[in-house]
């Protein structure tokens, strides 16, 4: 994917209304705010695959049930559009999501930035409203670093920004070094396969960490 701003993104970040005054919180959502591997990986199970949990990638992991066969990425491909199509709005939340970003609401703005695909806008934001994150959803495409440069160009109190995936977390890193990246991966077993990413500052897999790591910056800073 490219570390480039795309014009459909552009368009959602511009009817997003911002106070420059207030600190922000940039938030994913898949194994941040959704079990996205626990209902991708029933879903596999019920289409004869499975997910061998071997690596923090599906590229080589997503098997055939009978044999073992590995899917390639066409295949993969396929089978997320399927997932997506069936799946975009019953996937459980991650425990105390909710809560925290209420909580962490009264002092900052919270913006949900996602790589879900931009059909699916509108599922997401439905499932989010229904499990009380009703908050901005900004459907991105590519890595993040350049949407939440454009962000953080128009906030200047402090930003976070948390993710599961250290490509973000890098893309982020080059085009928006002032913000406070949280490395987060809400499935234990996903969990076990990948270190602290490089480029984050800080590796919290549980809401109740994370909003301590935001909080306590928070009031550091004097929000």
């Amino acid at each position: 994917m490219n570390d480039w701003l795309d014009p459909s993104v552009a368009v959602q970040l511009e009817a997003v209304k911002l106070n420059k005054q207030r600190p922000l919180v940039i938030c994913d959502a898949d194994e941040v705010l959704f079990a996205f591997m626990e209902r991708f990986e029933r879903f596999l199970h019920a289409t004869d695959h499975l997910y061998v949990w071997r690596s923090y990638q599906l590229s080589g992991n997503v098997r055939r049930r009978q044999g073992g066969g590995v899917i390639d990425d066409a295949g993969i491909t396929a089978l997320l559009e399927r997932f997506w199509n069936a799946h975009a709005e019953d996937m459980t939340p991650i425990p105390g999501a909710a809560d925290t970003l209420a909580a962490l609401s009264t002092r900052a703005q919270i913006l949900i930035l996602t790589n879900v695909p931009f059909e699916h806008q509108r599922a997401r934001e439905r499932s989010l409203q229904r499990h009380g994150m009703a908050y901005p959803t900004i459907a991105n495409a590519g890595l993040k670093g350049p949407a939440v440069a454009w962000l953080r160009e128009r906030v200047e109190a402090p930003a976070f920004f948390i993710d599961d995936s250290p490509r973000h977390h890098k893309s982020v890193a080059l085009h928006a070094p002032s913000v406070t990246r949280l490395h987060f991966v809400g499935d234990p077993r996903l969990a076990k396969l990948l270190d602290k990413a490089p480029d984050s500052h800080h590796r919290t897999d549980d809401w109740a960490s994370a909003r301590a790591v935001i909080e306590h910056d928070l009031g550091r800073a004097g929000h």
